[in-house]
């Protein structure tokens, strides 16, 4: 870092990324900075330079085996600062503690035998509330909140007849429960239900996929669907629904032969969509049939919708929103990305499954391909080839937002 950039850094003050301390701060007061940035989004601590900006310079011998020190023994899991010392002038030098976002959250600090997470509120850390705590629990991959019980459900809220078509019919399984006794332990088994504190309760993962109507025990469960006649939302929309069910459909057979008997969310949604995306050709076919004219491509649009519908993030109480605009198709989905995952790694073919018995029980349907590699091999290619332009990803800390732009000339 140059003398310049520091400076200027300091003068802008502290924010969520960046934290100035004095060079006799206690090591476990370090070890709390560096936690909760590392839970958060990683940046910067300054030793030598006081909270208003002043820069009293270090003092300490050997601050780096110190800082080093702290980090080793007070941090847990291991996390690996890079540190340098900036001369500002001849006797006063600035310590800078860099670190990205930690991607094995949540850190600890340890002190007193106690661990403690901390999160970055501004420019405080905190104490991370349970809601926090397990949001981060599931980012670092500890945590499948699909596996949470919901309350107030039994087995009495899924469909068996759905559950035994899947049994039967897509995963072959050669022995089908016959009593409730046998069903409650291959649904526990296949982590669609869970016990605690000695009842059997619905997963998440159990109910969204084959609940009869799960936004009556999970209000965030179910999708939103709208459409306006404009580019923006306004008060009178032309459609505005909220559609509730078990995300897979029931068929007879399977594979290539098989017939929908009883729709899930996923047709649900593309018939209630469809009007509003597509338009009637002006000539007809053999049939004397008049096809459909997507304004996106089909395949796209039911990619970017079962990625939502598999990868949300069940600690956010909303639900997933899917929007027509004159101009542009929206899918958003709550949470923030996985882990360490980016956009840019989503574009190159990463995959970081956030709800892994979701995934393999679409994939086992073919709702999505094995390879999972929708976005890259699918909506990218898709869309310049039939609308000319890239699709749009917008990642914040709330939510993933996907569009899709009509063709030019439209």
């Amino acid at each position: 870092m140059l003398k310049s950039e520091l400076l200027e850094i300091i003068a802008n003050g502290e924010n969520s990324g960046i934290e100035f301390k004095r060079d006799d701060i206690r090591p476990e007061k370090l070890a709390k900075e560096i936690v909760a940035m590392a839970n958060f989004q990683g940046d910067r601590v300054f030793l030598g330079v006081e909270d208003d900006g002043d820069i009293s310079g270090l003092q300490r011998k050997n601050t780096e085996e110190w800082v080093m020190n702290v980090v080793r023994d007070k941090i847990h899991p291991l996390i690996l600062p890079y540190y340098e010392e900036i001369k500002i002038e001849t006797n006063t030098i600035v310590g800078v503690i860099t670190f990205p976002q930690g991607v094995s959250k949540p850190y600890v600090r340890r002190h007193n035998k106690k661990e403690e997470i901390y999160i970055r509120i501004g420019s405080t850390s905190q104490i991370a509330t349970r809601e926090q705590q397990m949001r981060l629990f599931e980012l670092g991959g500890m945590l499948h909140t699909e596996q949470i019980p919901v309350p107030k459900t039994d087995i009495h809220c899924l469909d068996l007849p759905r559950l035994e078509n899947y049994l039967k019919d897509f995963i072959k399984d050669p022995d089908i429960p016959q009593n409730p006794e046998e069903w409650i332990s291959r649904l526990l088994g296949l982590g669609f239900l869970t016990e605690a504190n000695d009842k059997i309760y619905c997963t998440i993962a159990g109910l969204i996929l084959f609940g009869k109507t799960p936004r009556r025990y999970l209000k965030q469960a179910g999708l939103r669907v709208f459409a306006f006649k404009n580019e923006d939302k306004v008060y009178q929309a032309l459609l505005d629904d909220i559609i509730d069910g078990p995300l897979v459909g029931r068929w007879e057979g399977a594979n290539s032969g098989k017939q929908l008997i009883d729709s899930g969310i996923i047709e649900r949604f593309i018939e209630k969509i469809k009007p509003f995306i597509s338009k009637e050709s002006a000539g007809i076919d053999q049939n004397f049939r008049r096809e459909s004219e997507w304004f996106y491509p089909v395949e796209a649009v039911r990619e970017i919708f079962i990625n939502a519908l598999a990868h949300r993030d069940w600690t956010r109480f909303v639900e997933i929103e899917v929007g027509s605009y004159s101009n542009r198709f929206e899918v958003v989905s709550p949470g923030a990305l996985p882990n360490s995952m980016t956009v840019e790694k989503m574009i190159a073919g990463q995959r970081a499954p956030r709800n892994p018995i979701i995934m393999e029980v679409l994939r086992d349907y073919g709702y999505v391909d094995y390879r999972g590699m929708g976005i890259r091999t699918k909506v990218i290619p898709l869309m310049k080839k039939s609308n000319l332009v890239d699709p749009i990803f917008e990642a914040t800390e709330d939510y993933l937002k996907t569009i899709l732009y009509r063709k030019p000339s439209d």
